[in-house]
This record gives C-alpha cells, structure tokens and sequence, in this order.
C-alpha cells in the first residue's frame, strides 16, 4: 500500500452556539495514502464538511494533528496554510465556484497566478489544460456562458493545474443532472487513476459507493471505515453514551 498522505489524528472541532457546545469532529483518527479513492459519506450534520473544510486547510481542529506529505500543517501560519491550500490541495464544489467576470481560461490560471508563476508559463499550461479537458473552444467564455458541465470542467480544470496530491470534491455532481454528473465523476476517476487522491463528499449512496473506500460519520465521529474493518483495524473511537 502507497504510504500516508493523510494522517488525522484525535481530531477535535468544537463550534459554541450561544451557551451549547457542538461537537462537529470528536475523536477522529483516519489515516489516508497517496492514490486513494474515499467518499466521506454521512446525514447532514454528521461533520463531512468540518472535515473537507479541515482536509482543505480552510479551518483549523481544536485538539488533534493533522499531517499532510509527513508535514504537520497545524502548526504552520496561516500564510504558510495558504501556499500548501494553493499548491498540495485542489478543491471541486457543488457550486463550482467560479469567477463571474473572469473567462474560464482566466478562472484556470487563477491558482497560478496566486502561486506567482510567470505568464508566458501559465499561458502555455493553461492551453494544454484546456485542451485536455475539451474546453479549448470555450476559453474566452464567462461562466454564465457555459453549461453546468462546461463549468464543472472549468472547475477541475482550475483544481489540478497546480497539479496537487489530492483533489477534495464536495457534492460535485449536486448541480447536475445525470448524464453530465456520470462525465463530471469519470473524469474525477480518471484523475484518481493517474494517481490523485481523491476524496469525494457526499450524500449520495450511489455515488459514495463508486469509491474504493467509505467513511460513514455519524455525530463527528467515524462510525464505520470500509478499508479499516476489512484489514482488520480496531472500531474508531464510539460515540459518548
């Protein structure tokens, strides 16, 4: 088996509502290696996405370590977080998440750009890019000019063009129907194929059981692991009684 690139390890994430306490993440110990296929999978409010939010680097655990690569990354600043966000991490949202005036070639290079990677070097990535993803026609068109599909394209697109280790997608398929969503999910898969992790969020039964592995939260807690309970691993941590 590849070796980790994902170690969590007693993940704590306390949100204080007024007087109450919620306990989005509790105990939470999940080890992932390079080149996996998860879905996170879990009722609303079970933590899926404290913990895409906290994979992601956008949020940060009360209590707990999160290593990325072998790297530490709670302990880095936030500026720190940001470089590994923009060059380790790719992020593909039900929403796409695209901006509005910017063409979808300008929405590719965006994370380039952020990484101050020189033009004449952005402009030939993000034509290739493009090309790849059957997109090149569309290169000067704004997101209102693009089918939900183009746009989730555009979306991947921008995700890998800093050519991450794992690609977190939330709810990916959830603004699209059917047949774009099979094409949104097989062009994710073929990523994962060529080595991206990829760790998919979702309330989908179907889609979640397209990945190789399942991780059901339930209350902040990892309730059941399908890789960890086949290779005989101790139940993760039970909820309080």
């Amino acid at each position: 088996m590849s070796a980790a690139l994902i170690e969590l390890a007693g993940i704590e994430r306390v949100f204080h509502l007024g007087d109450s306490e919620v306990h989005a993440l509790r105990c939470l110990d999940v080890s992932i290696a390079a080149g996996e296929y998860v879905a996170v999978m879990g009722p609303s409010g079970s933590g899926k996405s404290t913990l895409l939010n906290l994979l992601g680097l956008l949020d940060r655990p009360d209590a707990g370590t999160y290593r990325l690569e072998g790297r530490d990354v709670t302990t880095l600043s936030a500026e720190e977080q940001a470089r590994v966000r923009s060059e380790r991490i790719g992020f593909v949202f039900q929403s796409f998440h695209l901006v509005p005036r910017l063409t979808a070639a300008e929405n590719v290079a965006l994370p380039m750009i952020l990484a101050g990677i020189a033009p004449t070097q952005r402009a030939a990535r993000v034509a290739q890019t493009l090309r790849d993803y059957g997109l090149e026609d569309r290169a000067g068109h704004r997101p209102d000019q693009l089918s939900g599909g183009q746009r989730q394209r555009v979306a991947i697109a921008r995700a890998t063009i800093m050519q991450p280790a794992v690609i977190l997608a939330d709810e990916p398929t959830g603004n699209l129907d059917r047949a774009t969503g099979e094409e949104v999910m097989r062009l994710l898969e073929k990523l994962n194929g060529q080595g991206v992790t990829l760790i998919v969020v979702t309330h989908d039964v179907a889609l979640g059981a397209r990945a190789r592995r399942q991780l059901l939260m339930e209350d902040g807690a990892l309730q059941h692991d399908t890789v960890a309970r086949r290779e005989g691993v101790g139940d993760p941590c039970a909820l309080p009684t």
